[in-house]
Protein backbone atom coordinates (compact mmCIF):
# COMPACT_ATOMS: atom_id res chain seq x y z
CA UNK A 1 0.00 0.00 0.00
CA UNK A 2 1.41 3.17 -0.88
CA UNK A 3 2.34 6.47 1.72
CA UNK A 4 -0.09 8.47 0.48
CA UNK A 5 -3.15 5.14 0.99
CA UNK A 6 -1.66 4.59 4.65
CA UNK A 7 -1.64 8.37 5.38
CA UNK A 8 -5.10 9.34 4.16
CA UNK A 9 -6.28 6.07 6.24
CA UNK A 10 -4.44 6.79 9.43
CA UNK A 11 -6.13 10.47 9.13
CA UNK A 12 -9.70 9.06 8.80
CA UNK A 13 -8.89 7.14 12.20
CA UNK A 14 -7.40 9.77 13.84
CA UNK A 15 -10.79 11.77 12.95
CA UNK A 16 -12.48 9.12 13.40
CA UNK A 17 -11.28 9.50 16.92
CA UNK A 18 -12.42 13.02 17.52
CA UNK A 19 -15.56 12.26 16.47
CA UNK A 20 -16.31 9.25 18.77
CA UNK A 21 -15.34 11.46 21.51
CA UNK A 22 -18.05 14.10 20.36
CA UNK A 23 -20.60 11.03 20.37
CA UNK A 24 -19.39 9.60 23.47
CA UNK A 25 -19.92 13.26 25.33
CA UNK A 26 -23.87 13.61 23.75
CA UNK A 27 -24.32 9.60 24.89
CA UNK A 28 -22.90 9.62 28.08
CA UNK A 29 -24.66 10.86 31.39
CA UNK A 30 -23.30 13.66 33.22
CA UNK A 31 -22.17 12.33 35.97
CA UNK A 32 -19.73 10.67 33.99
CA UNK A 33 -17.88 13.27 32.86
CA UNK A 34 -16.96 14.84 36.05
CA UNK A 35 -14.01 16.91 37.29
CA UNK A 36 -12.32 13.10 38.70
CA UNK A 37 -12.94 11.90 35.33
CA UNK A 38 -11.75 14.18 33.85
CA UNK A 39 -8.01 14.21 35.69
CA UNK A 40 -8.14 10.97 34.97
CA UNK A 41 -8.53 10.92 31.33
CA UNK A 42 -5.71 14.04 31.25
CA UNK A 43 -3.73 11.95 33.14
CA UNK A 44 -3.81 8.76 30.92
CA UNK A 45 -3.75 10.48 27.67
CA UNK A 46 -0.82 12.56 28.53
CA UNK A 47 1.21 8.94 29.18
CA UNK A 48 -0.36 7.67 26.00
CA UNK A 49 0.56 10.97 23.95
CA UNK A 50 4.23 11.09 25.97
CA UNK A 51 4.83 7.48 24.58
CA UNK A 52 3.25 8.23 20.92
CA UNK A 53 5.30 11.02 20.73
CA UNK A 54 8.73 9.16 21.26
CA UNK A 55 7.36 6.63 19.39
CA UNK A 56 6.84 8.80 16.23
CA UNK A 57 10.07 10.76 16.64
CA UNK A 58 11.68 7.00 16.96
CA UNK A 59 10.34 6.15 13.61
CA UNK A 60 11.47 9.68 11.56
CA UNK A 61 14.62 9.12 13.07
CA UNK A 62 14.64 5.55 11.62
CA UNK A 63 13.31 6.54 8.77
CA UNK A 64 16.04 9.53 7.99
CA UNK A 65 18.66 7.09 8.61
CA UNK A 66 17.64 4.50 6.18
CA UNK A 67 16.95 7.21 3.59
CA UNK A 68 20.07 8.90 3.82
CA UNK A 69 22.16 5.12 3.71
CA UNK A 70 20.75 4.07 0.83
CA UNK A 71 21.11 7.61 -0.88
CA UNK A 72 24.80 7.33 0.56
CA UNK A 73 24.87 3.77 -1.37
CA UNK A 74 23.68 5.10 -4.90
CA UNK A 75 26.35 7.98 -4.79
CA UNK A 76 29.20 5.45 -3.62
CA UNK A 77 27.51 3.09 -6.07
CA UNK A 78 27.66 5.80 -9.15
CA UNK A 79 31.23 6.76 -7.67
CA UNK A 80 32.40 2.92 -8.34
CA UNK A 81 30.94 3.06 -11.69
CA UNK A 82 33.14 6.30 -13.11
CA UNK A 83 36.19 4.57 -11.05
CA UNK A 84 35.55 1.53 -12.84
CA UNK A 85 35.21 2.90 -16.62
CA UNK A 86 38.67 5.12 -15.87
CA UNK A 87 40.13 2.30 -15.13
CA UNK A 88 38.86 0.02 -18.10
CA UNK A 89 39.64 3.44 -20.01
CA UNK A 90 43.86 3.56 -18.79
CA UNK A 91 44.13 0.02 -19.82
CA UNK A 92 43.38 0.65 -23.13
CA UNK A 93 41.11 -0.13 -26.49
CA UNK A 94 41.16 -3.43 -25.25
CA UNK A 95 38.77 -3.04 -22.61
CA UNK A 96 36.12 -0.94 -24.94
CA UNK A 97 33.78 -3.57 -25.79
CA UNK A 98 33.42 -3.92 -21.94
CA UNK A 99 33.42 -0.09 -21.25
CA UNK A 100 30.52 -0.06 -24.17
CA UNK A 101 28.62 -3.53 -22.05
CA UNK A 102 29.27 -1.27 -18.81
CA UNK A 103 27.06 1.73 -20.14
CA UNK A 104 24.33 -0.58 -21.14
CA UNK A 105 24.43 -2.34 -17.88
CA UNK A 106 23.87 0.85 -16.18
CA UNK A 107 20.83 2.16 -17.79
CA UNK A 108 19.26 -1.30 -17.02
CA UNK A 109 20.68 -1.36 -13.55
CA UNK A 110 18.76 1.88 -13.03
CA UNK A 111 15.48 1.05 -14.66
CA UNK A 112 15.36 -1.98 -12.57
CA UNK A 113 16.64 -1.04 -9.24
CA UNK A 114 13.55 1.86 -9.15
CA UNK A 115 10.92 -0.68 -10.63
CA UNK A 116 11.69 -2.94 -8.05
CA UNK A 117 10.95 -0.50 -5.21
CA UNK A 118 8.07 0.65 -6.89
CA UNK A 119 6.11 -2.85 -8.06
CA UNK A 120 4.84 -5.27 -4.87
CA UNK A 121 5.26 -7.94 -7.23
CA UNK A 122 8.98 -7.25 -8.04
CA UNK A 123 9.52 -7.38 -3.90
CA UNK A 124 8.54 -10.88 -3.72
CA UNK A 125 11.03 -12.00 -6.77
CA UNK A 126 14.44 -13.31 -6.19
CA UNK A 127 17.48 -11.20 -6.88
CA UNK A 128 18.73 -11.85 -10.47
CA UNK A 129 21.84 -10.17 -12.18
CA UNK A 130 21.15 -8.77 -15.69
CA UNK A 131 22.57 -10.83 -18.45
CA UNK A 132 24.43 -6.87 -19.50
CA UNK A 133 25.92 -7.16 -15.97
CA UNK A 134 27.12 -10.49 -16.37
CA UNK A 135 28.44 -10.57 -19.69
CA UNK A 136 30.45 -7.49 -18.44
CA UNK A 137 32.15 -9.29 -15.57
CA UNK A 138 32.77 -12.47 -18.32
CA UNK A 139 34.70 -9.59 -20.65
CA UNK A 140 36.21 -7.92 -17.86
CA UNK A 141 37.96 -11.33 -16.99
CA UNK A 142 38.94 -12.74 -20.28
CA UNK A 143 41.01 -9.17 -20.63
CA UNK A 144 44.32 -10.75 -21.97
CA UNK A 145 47.13 -7.83 -19.93
CA UNK A 146 50.04 -7.66 -21.43
CA UNK A 147 52.48 -6.06 -18.57
CA UNK A 148 52.48 -5.01 -15.15
CA UNK A 149 50.50 -1.78 -15.21
CA UNK A 150 47.17 -3.71 -17.04
CA UNK A 151 47.55 -6.81 -14.44
CA UNK A 152 46.98 -4.10 -11.81
CA UNK A 153 44.38 -2.42 -13.64
CA UNK A 154 42.53 -5.67 -14.40
CA UNK A 155 42.85 -6.13 -10.76
CA UNK A 156 41.39 -2.90 -9.11
CA UNK A 157 38.76 -3.42 -12.25
CA UNK A 158 37.54 -6.52 -10.92
CA UNK A 159 37.67 -5.72 -7.12
CA UNK A 160 35.73 -2.13 -7.91
CA UNK A 161 32.84 -4.08 -10.21
CA UNK A 162 32.55 -6.49 -6.74
CA UNK A 163 32.16 -3.48 -5.07
CA UNK A 164 29.36 -2.43 -7.31
CA UNK A 165 27.50 -6.17 -7.04
CA UNK A 166 27.77 -6.12 -3.33
CA UNK A 167 26.06 -2.19 -3.08
CA UNK A 168 23.91 -3.47 -5.90
CA UNK A 169 22.72 -6.49 -3.76
CA UNK A 170 22.39 -4.46 -0.48
CA UNK A 171 20.05 -2.03 -1.93
CA UNK A 172 18.14 -5.21 -3.15
CA UNK A 173 18.01 -6.15 -0.07
CA UNK A 174 16.46 -2.52 1.85
CA UNK A 175 13.37 -2.36 -1.13
CA UNK A 176 10.95 -3.39 1.52
CA UNK A 177 9.62 -0.44 3.99
CA UNK A 178 11.77 -0.36 7.23
CA UNK A 179 8.83 0.53 9.17
CA UNK A 180 7.62 -2.09 10.67
CA UNK A 181 3.53 -2.54 9.96
CA UNK A 182 2.16 -3.63 13.62
CA UNK A 183 4.32 0.02 14.85
CA UNK A 184 2.33 1.61 12.56
CA UNK A 185 -1.00 0.64 13.30
CA UNK A 186 -0.39 0.60 17.42
CA UNK A 187 0.95 4.04 17.21
CA UNK A 188 -2.81 5.14 14.61
CA UNK A 189 -4.47 3.34 17.62
CA UNK A 190 -2.90 5.61 20.06
CA UNK A 191 -3.31 8.53 18.40
CA UNK A 192 -6.90 7.65 17.71
CA UNK A 193 -7.73 7.61 21.98
CA UNK A 194 -6.03 10.98 22.10
CA UNK A 195 -7.93 12.35 20.18
CA UNK A 196 -10.59 10.78 21.34
CA UNK A 197 -10.04 12.38 24.68
CA UNK A 198 -9.49 15.88 23.06
CA UNK A 199 -13.58 16.12 22.40
CA UNK A 200 -14.89 14.23 24.90
CA UNK A 201 -14.74 16.78 27.56
CA UNK A 202 -15.07 20.03 25.10
CA UNK A 203 -18.05 21.21 23.66
CA UNK A 204 -17.86 21.12 19.42
CA UNK A 205 -18.23 24.05 17.97
CA UNK A 206 -16.39 25.82 14.75
CA UNK A 207 -13.22 26.47 16.19
CA UNK A 208 -12.94 22.93 18.07
CA UNK A 209 -13.93 20.76 14.99
CA UNK A 210 -11.85 22.69 12.73
CA UNK A 211 -8.68 22.99 15.40
CA UNK A 212 -8.94 18.66 15.68
CA UNK A 213 -8.75 18.45 11.66
CA UNK A 214 -6.08 20.36 11.15
CA UNK A 215 -3.99 18.27 14.00
CA UNK A 216 -5.16 15.29 12.58
CA UNK A 217 -4.05 16.17 9.18
CA UNK A 218 -0.77 17.11 11.05
CA UNK A 219 -0.39 14.06 12.77
CA UNK A 220 -1.52 11.93 9.65
CA UNK A 221 1.44 13.92 7.80
CA UNK A 222 4.16 13.25 9.89
CA UNK A 223 3.26 9.22 8.93
CA UNK A 224 3.27 10.05 5.62
CA UNK A 225 6.80 11.65 6.11
CA UNK A 226 8.09 8.30 7.96
CA UNK A 227 6.83 5.94 5.04
CA UNK A 228 8.00 8.67 2.44
CA UNK A 229 11.38 8.11 4.03
CA UNK A 230 11.15 4.74 4.20
CA UNK A 231 10.60 4.03 0.26
CA UNK A 232 13.18 6.48 -1.06
CA UNK A 233 12.79 5.34 -4.75
CA UNK A 234 9.27 5.81 -5.18
CA UNK A 235 7.41 9.09 -3.89
CA UNK A 236 7.72 12.94 -3.53
CA UNK A 237 10.94 12.29 -2.20
CA UNK A 238 12.40 9.51 -4.03
CA UNK A 239 16.11 9.51 -4.84
CA UNK A 240 16.96 10.84 -8.26
CA UNK A 241 18.07 8.01 -10.85
CA UNK A 242 19.93 10.74 -12.83
CA UNK A 243 23.36 10.84 -11.72
CA UNK A 244 23.71 7.13 -12.08
CA UNK A 245 21.95 7.41 -15.59
CA UNK A 246 24.00 9.90 -16.65
CA UNK A 247 27.74 8.96 -14.70
CA UNK A 248 28.92 8.13 -17.99
CA UNK A 249 29.29 9.61 -21.56
CA UNK A 250 28.89 7.33 -24.47
CA UNK A 251 32.27 6.06 -25.63
CA UNK A 252 33.55 7.87 -29.24
CA UNK A 253 32.98 5.70 -32.46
Amino acid sequence: MSAIALSCIAFVGISGGALLGMFLRNLLPGHHLSTDAKDVVRLGTGLIGTIAALVLGLLIASAKTSYDTQNTQIKQMTANIVLLDNLLAQYGPEADAARNLMRRGVVILADRMWRENSSDLAKTAPFEASVESEAFYTKLQELSPKNDFQRSLQARAIQTSTDVAQTRLLLFAQTTNSIPMPFLVVLIFWLTIIFASFSLFAKPNAIIIGSLLVFALSAAGAIYLVLELGQPFVGLMQISSAPLRNALAPLSP
